[in-house]
């Protein structure tokens, strides 16, 4: 089968032939429809992570925002059957440890990276393997579009998890995201779903008119404008939630400072090689406003229902975010369109 192969970091991908994803018996094989092209796949591609023990492999298939139709059962899966369409989860857990017992499947004591790592190659690929399955797959909803799903990705299950699970956002809070690409895009309309009113903060314009259009309250140029002071002025004492959806020490920090007492600062984006997994922040001023900070990955596979069931319903719509699609051969070109911020909305792999 043809596959995009992270063959030397920074360089171009090598979209060439590879051996079929060999069938675990608790896995199953997906023919995969649509994939995401997602920023994380570029801190993959460029080699980050070494820092954190978290560099993925070289040799290796990178993409782990997939959906498609399954093609292959393993002999102890009781819960698909050839044919069945499945959104694939990055995070992927083993279903039997405590972590994954008591619903938290996203911080798998033996989980696996799908796209991240070489136990899980990725989905830039025709087919792809899905371990685990009776606890990874996520059945899609009749007439969802495999491309919709691929859009929803991490992206949309991160976003989600970071503002309904872990900052709890409730209606009419004011929500401030740092960085409207993929994930900050999605944060902006589930935010909005959840009934919050928005500010999206980025430096380029045709984010902001996304984010205008994903259903932000207001949109701030952060090269324009004091991020924290302006804030401030719209909300009145400041956001209750803030999001770094981007990973720069400038876009976290701004986060912190944009926020009211007792606020709620959430990090969802990955450092580069500039923070290296580090960035300071004002611990004082964190510690007498009792201000949180709290991280977040991907999402619990056992809660994805939750957001399956808001897209299933109309209330998100991951297809506005989506800016083009692109086939294989083009995979390699869209992710160093990254490195510069060249690439506009959420970029899909559709076979």
């Amino acid at each position: 089968m043809q596959a995009a192969v992270l063959r030397e970091y920074g360089e171009p991908l090598d979209v060439t032939d590879v051996p079929e994803p060999e069938l675990e018996p608790h896995g199953v094989v997906v023919d995969v429809e649509a994939c995401g092209i997602c920023r994380s796949d570029w801190h993959a591609w460029m080699g980050h992570g070494e820092w954190a023990d978290d560099q993925v492999p070289l040799d290796y298939v990178l993409g782990h925002e997939p959906a498609g139709t399954v093609v292959a059962v393993g002999e102890r899966v009781s819960s698909l059957v050839e044919g069945d369409r499945v959104a694939v989860p990055f995070n992927l857990g083993c279903g039997a440890c405590p972590e994954c017992v008591n619903g938290h499947g996203n911080t798998c004591l033996d989980g696996r990276a799908l796209g991240f790592e070489r136990a899980a190659p990725g989905a830039f690929a025709e087919r792809v393997h899905l371990p685990h399955a009776d606890y990874n797959a996520m059945r899609l909803p009749e007439g969802v579009a495999p491309r919709d799903v691929a859009a929803l990705g991490c992206r949309f299950m991160t976003a989600y998890h970071a503002l309904e699970h872990r900052a709890v956002v409730g209606a009419g809070e004011w929500v401030a995201v740092h960085g409207c690409g993929g994930v900050g895009l999605s944060a902006v309309q589930v935010a909005d779903a959840l009934g919050a009113r928005v500010i999206a903060v980025d430096v380029d314009d045709g984010a902001l008119s996304r984010a205008g259009a994903a259903g932000a309250d207001e949109t701030l140029r952060g090269d324009e404008v004091d991020v924290p002071d302006t804030v401030e002025s719209i909300t009145g004492r400041g956001a209750h939630v803030s999001m770094d959806a981007l990973g720069r020490a400038e876009t976290c920090r701004n986060s912190v400072a944009c926020l009211r007492e007792r606020g709620t600062h959430v990090q969802v984006g990955l450092t580069t090689d500039a923070e290296k997994g580090e960035v300071s922040l004002p611990t004082d001023a964190m510690t007498r406003w009792e201000v949180d900070f709290l991280g977040s990955r991907g999402m619990p596979p056992t809660r994805y229902d939750e957001l399956l069931g808001l897209l299933e319903a109309g209330d998100l719509d991951p297809s506005v975010l989506v800016g083009s699609e692109v086939g294989l051969d083009e995979v390699p070109e869209r992710l160093a369109a990254m490195t510069d911020y060249e690439t506009e909305g959420v970029e899909v792999l559709t076979f």
